[in-house]
């Protein structure tokens, strides 16, 4: 248990940004996997009308520092790839 004061105050705060960080981080997930499922289902459309969605979701979380800029990247890349391979 913290005792000074500014500790009390750092495990507040810490709190306070971890849970916004998982919601930052639930949102990217959720939009990910709405995203791998349109495309599962080969619902191209749907995915193409997903695309920005996904995409600014993933760079929120990287600019919040939830993921790093080089993962978010990566995912992109990834995600796009499939995308392209369903227009195939």
């Amino acid at each position: 248990m913290a005792i000074t004061k500014s500790a009390k105050k750092r495990i507040k705060s810490s709190e306070n940004k971890r849970v916004f960080n998982m919601r930052r981080s639930r949102a990217m997930k959720d939009v990910v996997k709405k995203f791998r499922k349109a495309v599962a289902a080969g619902d191209e459309k749907t995915a193409k009308e997903m695309e920005p969605t996904l995409h600014k979701a993933i760079d929120k979380a990287a600019k919040r520092g939830v993921i790093k800029e080089n993962t978010a990247a990566r995912k992109k890349s990834r995600l796009s790839k499939t995308l392209a391979s369903l227009s195939k």
